[in-house]
C-alpha cells in the first residue's frame, strides 16, 4: 500500500515537471515571437517615382521589412514633415536635394544617425554630425528641345544670358522653388554665382521668358522632350532619362558661367515612429548595390559611394563647369530666398 502510494506520488510530480516544462517552452515561444517583431516603414520619396518604387521593392526583398512610399518634391516634404512635427507620420526622407535635408536640420526636423555605411562617402557628401547623408550627384543645366529651337530659328542656349534673349519669351519651363528643390537649386546657384540683388534682377528679367512653372522639378525636362517648351531647366540627367525614353529631339547644355548641383541625400525624421527600420534602410541605401539600382530604372546620377559603379550614360556630363555651390549656405537661407523669389516675381 505504501509502494503504491509512493508510485502515485512520483507519477505525480513527473507529470507536474512535465507540465510545467511544457508551460516553460510554450512560454519561451511566446517570448521569441514576441522578441522577433514585425519591423514596417513609410518614407517620404523625393527622387524619380519609378527609381523610388525599384527601391523600395528592393529592400522589402532584403529585409523583410513591409515599407509604404509616398512621393513629392523636397520642398513638398520640407513642408509635410514640418506640418506633421508634433505627430510623425513617416520615418525616412529619402532623396531630393541636401539643401532642403540642411534646412530641416535646422529646423529641428531630423534624426541624427551615423551610419556605418556613411564611413566610405566622402565628406563633402555628408553632414558632418550625421543628420543626412548623399546618395547621389546632379548638375544643373539646360534641357533643349532640337526641333522646336529649329523651327523657331533658335540656338540651344548655352549660357544664362542666352535665356534672356527675345527668341526664348514664352517658350522656357522651370519649376517653382516654393515646391522643388531642383528649382531652389537654381535661385540659390545664381545667388551665388553673381550676389543677391544681381540674381533677382535677373530672375525677374527670366520670369517674362516662362511658359510655366510646374510644381515638380523633373517636369521641365519632359516637358522639353515632348515639345511643349524649347528649354528646361533641371538637372540634366532628367533630361538623358527621357532621351533614352523615346524623346529624340532633347540636347542638353550647361551653361557656360558655371552651375550648380545637387546632392539627392538620405535621412531620418525627428521622432520616427519606426526607428530601427529607418536606421536599416539608411544603412542599406548608402550601400554599393542600392545606389547602383537607379540605372536600371533611367536615374543617371553621379553617385557617392566610391564602391558603386556610375551609370555610363552620366559620363558625357563630367565636364560641365560647376560653381563652388556651397551646400551650407543654401540650405540656410532657403526659406528667405525662396520668400524673395516671391516678391521678386510675383508668383
Amino acid at each position: 500500500m505504501i509502494k503504491k502510494k509512493i508510485l502515485a506520488l512520483g507519477l505525480t510530480a513527473l507529470m507536474s515537471v512535465g507540465f510545467l516544462a511544457g508551460c516553460g517552452n510554450s512560454s519561451s515561444k511566446q517570448q521569441a515571437s514576441n522578441d522577433k517583431k514585425e519591423l514596417k516603414l513609410t518614407i517620404y520619396a523625393g527622387l524619380m517615382e519609378d527609381h523610388a518604387q525599384k527601391a523600395i521593392k528592393e529592400f522589402e526583398k532584403e529585409t523583410g521589412i513591409k515599407t509604404n512610399m509616398v512621393r513629392m518634391s523636397g520642398g513638398e516634404i520640407l513642408a509635410r514633415i514640418m506640418a506633421e512635427k508634433d505627430n510623425t507620420q513617416a520615418s525616412v526622407w529619402y532623396g531630393g536635394p541636401a539643401d532642403t535635408f540642411i534646412d530641416a536640420k535646422g529646423k529641428g526636423l531630423l534624426e541624427k544617425y551615423v551610419s556605418p555605411n556613411a564611413e566610405k562617402i566622402p565628406d563633402k557628401f555628408k553632414d558632418k554630425e550625421g543628420y543626412w547623408t548623399g546618395i547621389y550627384n546632379g548638375y544643373l543645366g539646360f534641357v533643349c528641345n532640337k526641333a522646336l529651337l529649329k523651327e523657331k530659328g533658335a540656338e540651344v542656349p548655352k549660357s544664362w544670358a542666352d535665356l534672356l534673349k527675345p527668341e526664348y519669351k514664352g517658350q522656357i519651363v522651370v519649376a517653382n522653388p516654393g515646391s522643388s528643390g531642383t528649382a531652389y537649386t537654381l535661385v540659390s546657384t545664381l545667388v551665388q554665382l553673381w550676389g543677391e540683388d544681381k540674381a533677382m534682377d535677373y530672375l525677374k528679367k527670366l520670369d517674362g521668358q516662362i511658359k510655366q512653372y510646374p510644381k515638380t522639378g523633373s517636369a521641365p525636362a519632359q516637358m522639353a522632350g515632348m515639345g511643349e517648351a524649347m528649354v528646361g531647366i533641371c538637372f540634366m540627367h532628367d533630361g538623358i532619362k527621357y532621351k533614352k525614353q523615346g524623346y529624340e529631339d532633347i540636347v542638353l547644355s550647361a551653361p557656360s558661367e558655371g552651375t550648380g548641383y545637387e546632392i539627392g541625400s538620405v535621412g531620418i525624421i525627428k521622432n520616427a515612429p519606426d526607428m530601427e527600420a529607418a536606421q536599416k534602410f539608411v544603412d542599406w541605401a548608402l550601400s554599393k548595390k542600392a545606389q547602383e539600382l537607379g540605372q536600371t530604372v533611367g536615374s543617371y546620377q553621379f553617385l557617392t559611394n566610391p564602391d558603386a559603379q556610375p551609370p555610363k550614360e552620366a559620363e558625357q556630363l563630367k565636364n560641365t563647369n560647376l560653381i563652388n555651390y556651397d551646400m551650407t549656405f543654401a540650405g540656410e537661407n532657403r526659406a528667405r530666398l525662396v520668400e524673395v523669389w516671391h516678391k521678386t516675381t510675383n508668383k
